[in-house]
């Protein structure tokens, strides 16, 4: 069961470790590329302002964003936006929706995000600090996934290997740490395929960030993932 109190806790932690990391750059850093394709720094900023204030919108019963179209558009033309804008913004819409999530609410109910996804409003403050966190690493500033929380690390390894959990073109797979271990992919009695590696290699493999080079598969080749 998720805990929304315990993750808003760690929300504004992962922030305030994000807000640090911002004023510690220089002017030009905003429009030097991020780790994303075709991403700068200040279009990984814009955005994760824009979903805290998407967020804000889903917990009050809003459309998460106007459209795709729009959402798009707010990105591209805040990126440009100096540091100290950037960061203002950063913390404001941080606190916007530390507010919202403040506000008395049922969280056993369902919401909807974009897409049409629908989740439990006590997995948003979750949804949040995958944001903040996989984001920090984005901008390309010396935070790397060893340095985010073990925690978060092992709950969205969780997250992620239920998401590709019956997938037709993920092979019945085992992921392990040396400690714990997941099943995804197909269904099957037995994994075809054993992938095995530090926790930080093997997040970075489900999330797309890293190209499974430090990791060891056994039974067959490292499997393909789907796109996020």
């Amino acid at each position: 069961m998720m805990d929304h109190v315990r993750d808003l806790v760690s929300v504004q932690d992962g922030t305030e470790r994000l807000l640090r990391a911002v004023a510690a750059l220089d002017d030009d850093a905003v429009t030097d590329a991020s780790r994303l394709p075709g991403w700068t720094r200040g279009h990984v900023l814009t955005h994760l302002s824009r979903n805290a204030d998407a967020l804000v919108n889903v917990l009050q019963g809003r459309p998460m964003y106007a459209s795709a179209e729009a959402r798009d558009a707010d990105i591209e033309s805040g990126a440009p936006r100096p540091l100290d804008v950037q960061a203002d913004d950063l913390r404001a819409s941080a606190s916007r929706f530390r507010e919202a999530a403040a506000a008395p609410a049922d969280w056993a109910r369902t919401v909807e995000l974009r897409n049409g996804i629908t989740d439990s409003a006590s997995r948003l403050p979750f949804r949040r600090w995958v944001e903040i966190e996989l984001h920090h690493v984005d901008l390309g500033v010396g935070y790397e996934l060893e340095d985010v929380p073990a925690e978060f690390v092992e709950r969205e390894t969780d997250f992620l290997a239920e998401r590709f959990r019956g997938h037709s073109d993920v092979p019945a797979t085992r992921l392990t740490d040396g400690t714990r271990a997941w099943s995804t992919g197909q269904e099957a009695d037995t994994p075809v395929v054993t992938v095995s590696g530090a926790p930080a290699d093997l997040l970075g493999w489900l999330t797309g960030r890293r190209d499974g080079a430090a990791l060891k598969a056994e039974g067959g080749p490292l499997p393909a993932l789907p796109p996020l």
